[in-house]
Parts: C-alpha cells; structure tokens; sequence
C-alpha cells in the first residue's frame, strides 16, 4: 500500500491510500477519485513530505547537519536545472502548457491569483520556499 497526498481544484488538500503507484493512475482515468470535501473529480497528486533514510538500522533520528545538508543540496539542484522567470512565472508555464513555447524546468514567482489561474487552465506547478542567498539576493 502506498498513501498519496491529493489536492483538488478548489485548494483541499487530503490523503488517500493506493495499492501501489499506477493504480492513482487507474482510479483517476476512470474518474473515481473525488474531493471529500466538495466532491470534484479534479485531482491530483501534491508533493509529499520528504523522509530521509538512513542505511544503518539504528533507530536514530537524522542528525540536524545531514538533513540540512540534503535540504540545500536539493535547493543546488532545483537552481542549477531550472531557468528563474521571476514575476513572469504564470505566463511562462502558460505559454508552455499550450504548446507556445517548448517545455522547460523553471520557477519564479506567482501570486495567489495566479496560481487560481494555473490551477483552473490545468497547469501542474508546486510551491517550493528557497531561502535567499547568503548576500541576501533573492534565488
């Protein structure tokens, strides 16, 4: 079994359980997923939480530096594979979603209306919070 965290289209969030993977994607096409709060039928997978794994078999918790460290390496990765669009942000992954210009990775910045409006055109986007750089400039 494997659990999901789902999101419809009016911003509820909730979990739901799966045999494994590609049956989301089963009950999905066949239109068996609903929001338990307001029914709709538009939904999709969230980005979960992230739980590191340790190779030893101690019960240890993660020490604070490794998960750090695995926290800004991720930050590193997103930086370095995306193209910062900034404020233009919406309209990019728009103009992407309709074929205007060829798909890429970015980010930038959206506001809560914006996102309204990726949402309701379909566009598949997720929050990830960068910290600012160590000379304070924005990522």
């Amino acid at each position: 079994m494997i659990v999901f965290d789902l999101g419809c289209e009016n911003g509820h969030v909730f979990e739901a359980w799966f045999k494994d993977s590609s049956n989301f994607k089963e009950q999905k096409d066949q239109g068996l997923l609903k929001c338990p709060v307001c029914g709709s039928g538009n939904v999709k997978k969230l980005l979960s939480p992230v739980k590191l794994k340790r190779h030893r078999r101690e019960d240890s918790p993660v020490s604070q530096e490794a998960l750090v460290s695995a926290i800004n390496t991720m930050y590193e990765n997103i930086i370095k594979n995306s193209e910062d669009v900034g404020t233009r942000f919406t309209s990019e992954a728009l103009k992407m979603h309709y074929g205007v210009k060829e798909h890429r990775s970015i980010r930038g910045i959206a506001t809560e209306e914006e996102e309204k409006i990726l949402r309701d055109e379909g566009v598949e986007f997720f929050r990830i919070p960068l910290p600012r750089k160590k000379d304070g400039k924005e990522n």
